[in-house]
This record gives structure tokens, sequence and C-alpha cells, in this order.
């Protein structure tokens, strides 16, 4: 296992579904010496690193049946889809406690994808004694263009790592990681459009203060697509694991308990269809 690690990608709510994945592998003792997330993958991350299964289900899916912490009124009133100040300080502090002791004494590295808007570049951000510090990091990787307020971390600001790194494998390969295990939320053969001139307009004029960050928008659908195709032409090779959904993913704000649900429990169930597949990637 010393040189293997795990990739978890972007996608909002689609989040789940590695989420259902990494509650599997956490009850049978699977982890990895190296994990690295973006954005709902880096909360997923994080849970995982702190050895908390369920932690994002009850998140995500559980905290919806009786509330939300995505809405339009957080949007009027917060300038934010998603209620941050509930999911990165009254979850983890109060409501879904999060175990910060065992993810600080933890053994693994555990590195959270963020994009500074002023160099447009990604960062992999890490934290293993200020809680505060590392909930604000992981909020910035949570941080959607559009629909999220810059989030400020040691001064800087940064907003979801997805913009400029949404798989980060690459990363993981230059700190020596040779076999890479990447848990994906879109189906295989899945492609980000280009934006149109109506978007870009719309994103220079938002952070018209960011020209580096509207590049890295700009370039984000190219960028994302060249990172499918090097992961599959590493998967053909078997150089690489992927774990993906083989069934439609949910929206990335979906708030259908239902679906999210259905999409969690297929993660779980990939899980189990891969584990063992899994064990002998990394052991051959």
């Amino acid at each position: 296992m010393k040189k293997a690690g795990i990739v978890l990608e972007d996608g909002g709510t689609r989040g789940v579904f590695t989420a259902g994945v990494l509650d599997y592998f956490m009850e049978n003792n699977m982890y990895f010496p190296y994990i690295i997330g973006v954005s709902a993958g880096a909360c997923n991350a994080v849970a995982y690193a702190a050895h908390q299964p369920y932690r994002t289900r009850k998140c995500m899916i559980d905290y919806l049946y009786s509330d939300s912490y995505v809405s339009i009124k957080n949007m009027i009133i917060n300038k934010s889809l998603f209620d941050m100040e509930l999911i990165f300080d009254a979850f983890p502090n109060g409501i879904i406690p999060f175990d910060y002791d065992t993810f600080f004494k933890g053994e693994s590295r555990c590195l959270i994808t963020v994009t500074n808007c002023n160099t447009g570049e990604p960062e992999y951000l890490e934290e293993y004694t200020d809680k505060k510090r590392l909930m604000q990091i992981c909020q910035a990787s949570s941080s959607l263009p559009f629909v999220s307020q810059i989030t400020e971390v040691d001064g800087e600001p940064y907003l979801d790592g997805g913009v400029s790194d949404s798989i980060p494998v690459v990363k993981m390969l230059r700190d020596g990681y040779k076999k890479p295990v990447v848990i994906l939320t879109r189906n295989k053969g899945y492609r980000k459009k280009e934006r149109d001139k109506n978007s870009m307009d719309f994103s220079k004029l938002v952070y018209r203060n960011y020209p580096k960050l509207n590049e890295a928008i700009f370039k984000r659908n190219a960028r994302y697509n060249k990172t499918l195709e090097f992961i599959e032409e590493l998967e053909n090779k078997g150089h690489i694991f992927v774990i993906r959904p083989e069934m439609e993913p949910v929206d990335r704000a979906e708030q259908d308990t239902d679906k999210l649900m259905e999409f969690y429990q297929h993660g779980y169930d990939m899980g189990i269809k891969y584990l063992d597949e899994l064990k002998t990637f990394i052991n051959k």
C-alpha cells in the first residue's frame, strides 16, 4: 500500500456515490496512505481520513430528511446556494461531529485541492493541527463559482478546486504514488461541453478582478476532458484503477433524498463489486 493513493473527484451532491464506495472500504479496513480530494471529494476525503464511515451520508442525505442545506434562500441571504456555515461549522463542531483527533493523528496524508483566484492555478493544501483552518480549506475547495462566495485561507482568495484540477491524478503521480485509485462521479465516456459566449461574458463580469481565474474557468472543460483521456489511457494499460457510476448520476444540487440514497447505495455496491479486484491491483 505504500505507493497506492486515492483520488476523489468533485461533483456536488454526486459525491454521495463516492461516500458509498468509501463507507464499504472503511467497513473492510481499506485505507490508503495518500488521499486527495476536490470539492465534495474533499469532504469525503477528510471523513475517510478521520475513519468516520457514514458521516458524509448523514451530512448529505440524512439531514435533508428534516431540513436542507441547499436552497435559493441561502443564495439570497448568504450569496451561496449551499449553507456553508452549516456544512463547515455547525455540522463538524456540533450537529454531526467531525473526529478531529483521529484525523490529526492519522498516518495518511490528506490533500485538499483549491483554486487560487489570483493565479488561477490549483493548490493542494494540508492541515493537521488547526480545526478552523481545516474546515476553511474544505469550504474553499467546495466554493463553486457563481453560486458561492470566494473563501479566504491565510489571506488568499480561493474557489472550488475543480476549476483548475477536478481529478488531481497527475499531482498524485508527481508525489511518487504509482498505484493510483480514482473514484469518479460521472459515467464512462462522459465529457464536459465547451462554455458558450454568454457564460464566458458572465464570468468576466462576476470575476472581473480576477483575470487569471477567468482563464482557468474558460479552460476548465478542455482541461477536465484531457485528464479523463489520460485516465482512460492509463486504465487501458492497467496502470490505474477506476471506480465510476454505472447508473445515471444525480444532479450536482440534487435534493430528492430517495435519488440520493439510491446513488449512495450504488456507490456502496461498487465498493463491494471491486474491492477484491482493487486489492489485486495494489498488491500485484
